[in-house]
């Protein structure tokens, strides 16, 4: 096994101990919280999560940084170069109103600054995806008809008719008005538009083909970190939003809300990225 392999491998594991959180939804537990706005919540479970994918990364690698969404950076005092994102709960309110795209996301990051591998798990789509660089992107998945399987994730390879954009408008009035004043311009090149609300999961949708493009102003690094790696090795275009250091804590509202990430199939870029 390789130093990517063992990577990859507590990542799943991370994820599934966060997701596993998730799957045992009760709203009479949600202790849900206004964050940024009406439209921005953090719950119980968000907190829970976060501390169980960490237990398992702490457990595994002790001398490994850890950066989340609800809990301060973890700093040990012999870092091993390598750096964790985790997103416990991305698509709070889809959680808080049993909408089923919400899942838990963990990244690995090496020395060098490069992701390594990512895993994005969605209990209530009982999906897991997960890559690893260089080694493509995969999805375990139970189907519908109750068989479960691993496929390669190779996203659509070519322009095709009937395309989908993939966007949000943002919680921020501001943002969310010059947005929807683009949101025309931009659909002249695509046939309709869809919105998940859980930018992890739009950013599989890319990876798996299920839609052609995606735009959103307003992620921190841990809504992108693993879903961005897994677009990639599926072979998708991708723009990653550029940020603080993670490792000082999560940048200020009004910086996210002003840098983009995007994925698409290649070649479609030019229908919808904003020229910076």
């Amino acid at each position: 096994m390789t130093a990517v392999d063992e990577l990859l491998e507590v990542a799943l594991r991370a994820a599934a101990a966060g997701a596993a959180v998730l799957a045992a939804r009760d709203p009479a537990g949600f202790g849900a919280t206004e964050k940024s706005s009406d439209a921005d919540w953090v719950t119980a479970f968000d907190v829970a999560a976060e501390r169980a994918v960490r237990a398992v990364i702490a457990d595994a690698r002790p001398h490994d940084v850890i950066t989340g969404e609800e809990l301060a950076p973890a700093l040990p005092a012999e870092p091993s170069g390598y750096r964790w994102s985790i997103d416990p709960l991305d698509g709070t309110m889809n959680f808080i109103r049993n909408v089923a795209y919400y899942g838990t996301s963990v990244a690995v990051m090496g020395a060098d600054g490069g992701w390594l591998a990512g895993v994005v798990n969605a209990p209530a789509l009982r999906r897991t995806y997960f890559a690893s660089r260089g080694e493509g992107a995969w999805l375990d998945e139970v189907r519908a008809d109750g068989v479960q399987g691993v496929r390669r994730l190779r996203g659509p390879l070519e322009a095709r008719g009937g395309t989908l954009l993939s966007t949000a408008l943002t919680s921020d009035p501001v943002v969310r008005r010059r947005l929807v004043s683009e949101l025309n311009g931009r659909m002249d090149k695509f046939g309709d538009f869809r919105r998940l609300g859980s930018a992890a999961l739009e950013l599989c949708a890319v990876a798996e083909g299920g839609v052609d493009a995606y735009l959103e102003y307003g992620l921190f690094e841990h809504d992108f970190a693993a879903a961005a790696l897994i677009a990639e090795e599926a072979g998708a275009w991708v723009h990653r939003a550029e940020l603080s250091p993670a490792i000082n804590g999560l940048p200020s509202r009004e910086e996210v809300l002003s840098v983009w990430t995007g994925a698409c199939v290649p070649g479609l870029e030019g229908n919808f990225a904003p020229v910076d």
